[in-house]
């Protein structure tokens, strides 16, 4: 099991708040964390959800490190201001959100920001839930250089006519024949968003294009079941995904 260790091992990590050049540019904050060691380590771009870049995303990155990953999970609502996760979030979403072109920006200088450190091995994963998932596929449909996706309940990824806009202008499973790392797909079948339908056109989409993917879909679990801070969370098929999303990892990072 993933979560069995031997108790006479060190271990230790460093975990903080760090600032990377983001989209266009613009300075914003990250939150890292890491193995103590010289490494190589694998990496992970950490994609936060529509809730915000929370407490949540925090546990998860050191959750990695402790499996012995460098993760970095940018503030993609950096640009809506500073506070509380809760009150950042609820600005981003009354500005309709934040835009794809955003999104792919911010996780491209956070892959090139891991790439770079010295105790990384050169291979880059990026993971993410809710609206991370949908931005996880669409940013390894759209860019090069990230060796394994993880994509967690993607909300989105296929969207009607009526759900594009200025900020969101295609559908992700438009953008498939561009994927370019492997996928893992994590699904709780008493989702809406997206619905198993949903999962169904994404998986076809996958398979007509011939993508190396793997989709695993748990009953008795709804959107958000890793979420251990709400009614959500289901405990045996979070330990059970959470287990297949790290044999991914180490698989195709290594």
């Amino acid at each position: 099991m993933w979560n069995q260790f031997n108790t006479a091992d060190y271990e230790g990590m460093i975990a903080e708040t760090v600032t990377i050049k983001g989209h266009n540019g613009d300075q914003i904050n990250a939150y890292s964390a890491r193995p103590i060691g010289s490494g190589p380590y694998p990496s992970i771009v950490l994609i936060h959800h529509l809730p915000g870049w929370d407490e949540l995303y925090r546990e998860f990155a050191r959750r990695f490190a402790h499996q012995g990953f460098v993760v970095i999970c940018p503030d993609l609502f950096a640009r809506f201001g500073q506070g509380s996760p809760d009150d950042i979030a609820s600005a981003a979403r009354g500005e309709g959100g934040v835009s794809d072109d955003s999104v792919l920006g911010d996780c491209e200088a956070a892959r090139d920001y891991l790439k770079a450190l010295p105790y990384t091995n050169g291979k880059v994963g990026i993971i993410g839930s809710c609206s991370g998932g949908r931005h996880t596929f669409m940013v390894a449909c759209r860019a090069d250089g990230f060796d394994a996706a993880v994509e967690l309940w993607g909300g989105r990824v296929v969207m009607g006519a009526d759900d594009l806009s200025p900020a969101q202008p295609k559908a992700p499973i438009d953008m498939t024949d561009g994927l370019s790392a492997p996928l893992l797909g994590i699904f709780g079948n008493d989702d809406q968003s997206p619905s198993p339908e949903q999962v169904n056109q994404h998986e076809e989409a996958l398979k007509a294009a011939g993508k190396n993917y793997e989709f695993h879909r748990y009953d008795g679990a709804g959107h958000g079941f890793w979420y251990y801070d709400r009614p959500a969370y289901r405990p045996e098929q979070a330990m059970d995904s959470w287990g297949k999303t790290l044999a991914f990892f180490g698989e195709n990072l290594s």
